[in-house]
């Protein structure tokens, strides 16, 4: 898992990249929770983003988020981390809100 904790990273993210790896994925971390919006501007890889609590318990999901889109994506709770996976990954894994990710 890459791990984005810089502004330049938060606000690059998987753009430009052409593939993600199965099993892999990146994770946005911040020190507080707030909504966190995101973006599919240059963005090649259909991404689920999995939006995480300071915990890491799962806050909610947005599926299938269509690629090179400028639409924000995000959910009405603050959340301290998002984590991106390739598209289907929330799905062929049953990830719910009120699950529990381990971050270490």
């Amino acid at each position: 898992m890459e791990i984005a904790k810089t502004a330049t990273e938060h606000a690059r993210g998987l753009m430009y990249r052409t593939e993600l790896p199965e099993g892999t994925g990146m994770l946005f971390s911040w020190t507080d929770e707030r909504v966190r919006s995101f973006w599919m501007r240059n963005t090649c890889i259909p991404l689920d983003m999995l939006f995480l609590a300071l915990d890491g318990t799962v806050l909610g999901v947005q599926e299938q988020v269509p690629v090179l889109n400028d639409r924000s994506r995000s959910i009405p709770c603050p959340a301290g981390h998002v984590l991106e996976v390739n598209a289907g990954w929330v799905r062929e894994h049953g990830v719910a809100p009120g699950m529990r990710a381990e971050l270490e």
